[in-house]
């Protein structure tokens, strides 16, 4: 790498405090030049979806989350209404909550549970680590963010005998969603065993008139927020989806709002040496070929962006991950991103990076400022903690580059809301302005609902299988047997794995009799 490749290919804005640095992607001269067709049409795409073209034509929807942080852009007067009015009513309930207005049976809130998955768990999540400071944040946040029965009793555990004093937020677009439906009941016979009201606890953000919306009126919970159909889940974090439980913590939901709208008109204009998204864009098409023949491996250089690359991992593959262009065509797109923080990974898998497999490009983020003290221990005469942190970032780029592995570096100025904002909304502009680029719809998720729909089919054989052994109680079946019993004599392997998850738990009444060769095992009710 040289000083003048550096200087050539390293974007810095003053105003924001980013520089991204792309000069460690080998591309040619004559790379930017001629994708500047492509990314025009992007720029074009972007600007309609924008204004409220139907930016997602499988479902006929618009695709808003860029309003979230701009109302005065949203296409209607109404929908711009409908986006300061949620933020107006998320910042006075979070103000009731503080100041014990709003309360429980046993005095303020002093605990958050916020239950949800995927889009409705990530973001908050980034966010309540990112940004939350045990000692002075205003509620103390946990999260149900699966539907495993034993990490739903481990974040029961840290609130045992403090549900009085626990305040929960139910995330669902739908209300159908069975992992959040799931965690609600769950969460609903705990506060009930503590002889509590839910409804003196829940809070639902939801879409208008759906389930959980239903359920939340009929109840009388304490309050509701609405999600919009022209919100994904994967950009919802800047709606009432991440900013109710970041104003419930204590975060400055403006201060993300305003990072995230800063970042946005930087990343609006059409020039493209002048925009870090279509910089960023440009370098993953590059380095995967614009087919995602390497995987993205993020190292952020700071542990409260720990969750970063999982948010990333739902935004990028959620979005990018598609069997089908917009054409119609069968195109198998998308780009894996993996990645944990540096510099635990130097301990983990930087090893296999430096000297293994070449299946990747590295995105370094680099966060200049190390911590609020005034002052920083010297861990050695004239270096700090934070010294160190740096030397090992810069250190193992350089080691990649000697060995042709591939970054490009992102450079913030400090993990504040402003640039957690920042960061949020350059990611969204990327992801948007890439699928353009390879021609496919970022907005809808036709896998995810495939696996909800196969689920079902999985919970639909239980129900069968523990028909039949109910029938002929004490009677043994082998998997094969009682495949046939309930009627799917094609399901044998899914009978025997349902089989083998009810006879590991004694509450299901069913047992196994181990035999060999082991598909002999038979099952029965007891």
């Amino acid at each position: 790498m040289t000083w003048s490749r550096f200087k050539a290919h390293s974007y810095h804005h003053a105003g924001l405090g980013v520089a991204l640095d792309i000069s460690r992607i080998p591309f040619p001269d004559d790379f930017l030049a001629s994708k500047e067709p492509a990314m025009q049409a992007a720029f074009a795409a972007m600007a309609a979806l924008e204004k409220g073209a139907i930016a997602n034509p499988d479902e006929q929807r618009m695709v808003g989350h860029y309003w979230l942080r701009a109302p005065q852009l949203a296409p209607t007067p109404a929908l711009a209404l409908e986006i300061t009015s949620t933020l107006s009513a998320i910042r006075a309930f979070a103000d009731k909550v503080h100041s014990g207005a709003v309360a429980g049976p046993k005095g303020k809130f002093k605990n958050l549970l916020v239950i949800g998955i995927g889009g409705s768990a990530l973001g908050p999540q980034l966010v309540a680590h990112s940004l939350g400071q045990p000692r002075k944040d205003k509620l103390a946040v946990s999260f149900f963010d699966n539907t495993d029965p034993d990490g739903i009793d481990y974040v029961l555990a840290g609130l045992r005998g403090q549900l009085a004093k626990t305040l929960v937020v139910v995330i669902s677009k739908s209300g159908g969603t069975a992992e959040t439906r799931n965690g609600m009941l769950e969460a609903m016979v705990a506060f009930k065993a503590a002889q509590l009201d839910p409804a003196k606890h829940f809070v639902a953000v939801t879409g208008a008139g759906s389930k959980l919306d239903a359920t939340a009126v009929s109840e009388n919970w304490l309050a509701r927020f609405p999600m919009w159909d022209w919100v994904g889940g994967r950009t919802s974090e800047l709606c009432a989806v991440g900013l109710l439980p970041a104003a419930l913590q204590g975060i400055d939901i403006q201060a993300l709002l305003d990072g995230a709208a800063a970042m946005d008109a930087v990343t609006r204009t059409p020039v493209t040496a002048e925009n870090p998204a279509a910089l960023l864009a440009l370098m993953w098409h590059f380095a995967t070929d614009g087919r995602g023949a390497k995987d993205m491996v993020v190292l952020p250089y700071k542990d409260r962006l720990l969750l970063f690359s999982r948010y990333l991992q739902q935004l990028v593959m959620e979005s990018l991950g598609k069997e089908r262009d917009l054409a119609g065509h069968v195109v198998n797109q998308g780009i894996a991103v993996y990645g944990n923080k540096g510099s635990t990974d130097q301990h983990a898998y930087v090893q296999q990076l430096r000297d293994g497999v070449n299946n990747f490009f590295v995105t370094f983020i680099e966060v200049l400022k190390d911590r609020d003290a005034k002052t920083s221990l010297e861990v050695e005469p004239g270096v700090t903690a934070g010294d160190f942190l740096q030397g090992f970032f810069l250190g193992t780029r350089d080691a990649l580059s000697e060995k042709d592995r591939i970054s490009v570096t992102l450079t913030l100025p400090d993990v504040s809301p402003r640039s957690l904002g920042m960061l949020i909304a350059l990611y969204e502009r990327v992801v948007g302005l890439y699928a353009s680029l390879i021609g496919i719809n970022a907005y809808h998720q036709p896998g995810v609902e495939a696996g909800k729909k196969a689920a079902g089919g999985v919970i639909a054989l239980k129900l069968k299988l523990a028909a039949a052994l109910k029938a002929a109680p004490g009677q043994p079946f082998t998997a094969e047997q009682l495949a046939a019993a309930a009627g799917a004599p094609e399901k044998i392997e899914l009978a025997y794995k349902i089989l083998e998850h009810l006879a590991a738990n004694k509450f299901s009444g069913v047992k196994k009799r181990a035999k060999t060769p082991w598909f002999n095992s038979t099952y029965r009710a007891v």
